[in-house]
Formats: C-alpha cells, structure tokens, sequence
C-alpha cells in the first residue's frame, strides 16, 4: 500500500499571540542572520527534529530527507492531489463529509472528481469500512483520511483503520493521504 502522509501541528492559533518562546526565538533568530528565504523543504535543523520526533513517536524510522517542512496544510494537500491525479481524466479522490473544505475545492481545482465519504454521528464521526470498500472503483486514486476529523472531532478507532488497511491492499492503486493534526507539546 502507497501513502503519502501529512502531519500537521497547531503550534498557535493565527488570532492569538505567539508564546513568548516562540517570541524570544524570532528575535533570536533574526538577530543572528537567520532571516530570508529558506531551503524549500525547510530549515535542515526543523526537518530533522521532525524526523527524531516522528521516528521516536511513532515507533518507525524517518529520515530527515524524507520531512518537508510547509506553511499550512492548502499546500500538502493540492499538492498531493495534484501528483496522483491527471487533470480532467476522472480521476477520483475520496474524501470525509463533513470536512475541511480545502479537500472539495482542491480536488476540483486539480481537475479530479470528488467522492464524499460520509462521516456518521452514529459511528462517533467515522465512516464504516465497509462503505469505503463499495466507493472505491478503477478510477480511485487517493483516499483523504482526517483523524481527528475536522470539524467534527471524530476519531477513527483502530479496528476501522485495520479494516480500512485490509480494503486498500486490495486497490493498490489507492494512495493515502493521512490528515493527522497532533499536538507536539511545545
């Protein structure tokens, strides 16, 4: 099984100041030239704390050549919509419903066609397996998970993801694109 992965964190809300760390650190930074564009996948030192992070929290090992640092989640997910679907060929990207809504209109903007899954308040804001499994078709190409979803919170329990893993291997022409917002602790 293919999976392209995204991990996001909420370091601070765009309408709160930012900790005074965070703070003290800017300053810091600018005041010893550290100011200007940076590599395009991020400062080497970011990648590869993101890389210890991941390798140690999540119990496989990451490379820091294999971290990309970005601005937001719009990017990561045009991006990765854009590289497993061609434009107008009728691709299909299934996506949760209710969800963040960059996931419908970049799907469109990418020339793809979207596929709602819907998320169930019976099934604590999830999506049954076995409804996945029936979406799926030749023209699949990418599955958007979001755990905990947004904007509803849910989150999709262990068993429904071994089950979602089960269906995949079946279709491995079905890239995954792991929506997952963690808080580091900072």
């Amino acid at each position: 099984m293919k999976a392209a992965i995204s991990f996001l964190f909420a370091l601070a809300s765009p309408t709160l100041p930012p900790r005074s760390t965070f703070q003290d650190a800017g300053i810091a930074a600018i005041t010893q030239g550290k100011h200007g564009y940076t590599p395009s996948a991020g400062i080497p030192e970011l990648r590869q704390a993101a890389a210890d992070y991941f390798s140690r929290t999540r119990g496989i090992q990451v490379d820091a050549d294999d971290v990309v640092v970005g601005a937001g989640a719009k990017p990561f997910i045009a991006y990765t919509i854009q590289s497993v679907t061609d434009y107008g060929a009728g691709d299909e990207v299934i996506y949760p419903v209710p969800g963040f809504p960059i996931y419908d209109s970049q799907i469109k903007a990418n020339g793809a066609v979207g596929v709602p899954i819907f998320l169930r308040e019976s099934r604590n804001f999830g999506f049954d397996p076995q409804e996945l499994a029936e979406k799926i078709t030749a023209k699949t190409k990418l599955l958007i998970l979001n755990s905990p979803q947004n904007p509803t919170g849910g989150i999709i329990p262990k068993a429904d993801l071994e089950a979602i893993a089960e269906i995949l291997r079946k279709h491995p022409q079905v890239w995954v694109f792991a929506d997952d917002l963690r808080s580091i602790g900072l």
